[in-house]
């Protein structure tokens, strides 16, 4: 680490000296030009483990160039933390490792836009795609809420928001950004808190699958996942008791088990590549339709899938949203 932070430091200062240098004309006239990227800005900002790491990365000049970029940048202490979790050396890094690390660095970088945390703010909530890249070079997803401060997959707050750059925008974070899985993104969207509760429950006997740590493990997979909303959970609940006394607690395990299978298919599948007719799901066909963007069940029953949540992409898989619970066939 000493030597990439000495080597870090004359780099800096050579950076800051082409960045000041005047250009004189015939006259004698000077023009000042200046240019504070990014990878400054970090500096400007103490960011010497983030350097560091770009640096053994080989990401530094990536930063360099035009952009836009906004960055996602953590602080000292967030990496030392990551370091102390994983026990990474950036100054002995295996291929492997690098590769880890700059994965992600990645995660913390949107290539081509400038967001600021009015943007952020005004959306509420959302996903946003970052350089990193999971199952078939797809790009990462990333959640944001803003209810309490700009969050970022649940765990990352900003703490130094819109610190601009020349070429975009670094926006200081608290906690270093991990690679996402399924499990990431069931559990930090509140709209998708009774799917999560469905897993557990179904967890609780003998399940198909260990659902809770599957879809939490980044070299499990990769799957697709059609993931009902809490409306589609509570409108199953008044279809199997118009009366509304049964909770999606009350509900069979087992049977839970038998429903979640339904939504699960072996494959990193995006909606560019859904098919038109037939997917084999862990539990049995289902069919979906590419051009009206919708899944029929055994039993004809059609989920809409939410076009606006598509594509949330993690390590071991990709989730795209639906607004009916799919059933397996059922018997007369």
């Amino acid at each position: 680490m000493k030597i990439i932070l000495k080597n870090f430091k004359l780099l800096t200062v050579f950076l800051l000296v082409i960045g000041m240098t005047s250009c004189s004309d015939d006259d004698d006239n000077s023009t000042t030009v200046t240019s504070t990227t990014v990878v400054d800005v970090a500096l400007e900002n103490n960011l010497t483990s983030l350097a560091a790491a770009l640096q053994a990365t080989d990401l530094m000049t990536t930063l360099q160039d035009d952009g836009p970029f906004t960055i996602f940048a953590p602080s000292n202490a967030a990496f030392a933390q990551l370091l102390s979790d994983t026990g990474l050396d950036l100054d002995n890094l295996s291929t492997e490792e690098e590769a880890l690390v700059r994965n992600i660095l990645l995660n913390h970088v949107i290539i081509g836009s400038t967001i600021t945390s009015s943007n952020l703010i005004d959306a509420g909530s959302g996903y946003t795609n970052t350089a990193a890249t999971g199952p078939n070079d797809a790009n990462l997803s990333l959640y944001y809420t803003t209810s309490n401060g700009v969050m970022l997959n649940g765990s990352s707050t900003v703490t130094s928001a819109d610190n601009v750059a020349t070429n975009g925008i670094v926006h200081i974070v608290d906690e270093v950004i991990g690679l996402p899985t399924i499990a990431t993104f069931a559990t930090t969207n509140t709209a998708l808190s009774n799917l999560v509760a469905a897993l557990q429950l179904a967890d609780t006997e003998t399940p198909t699958v260990p659902y809770i740590s599957t879809v939490s493990d980044t070299s499990a997979g990769p799957f697709t996942v059609f993931a009902p909303t809490n409306d589609a959970f509570a409108s199953l609940l008044l279809e199997l008791d118009p009366s509304g006394n049964t909770a999606l607690a009350d509900l069979d395990p087992a049977t839970v088990d038998a429903v979640l299978t339904y939504h699960i298919v072996s494959g990193n599948i995006q909606s560019s590549g859904l098919p038109n007719g037939s997917i084999a799901t862990i539990g049995g066909d289902i069919t979906a339709d590419n051009s009206a963007f919708t899944l029929t069940d055994p039993n004809g029953r059609v989920s809409n899938i939410v076009t606006s949540l598509v594509d949330i992409q993690s390590m071991n898989g990709v989730v795209h949203v639906i607004d009916t619970v799919l059933l397996p066939m059922q018997e007369n």
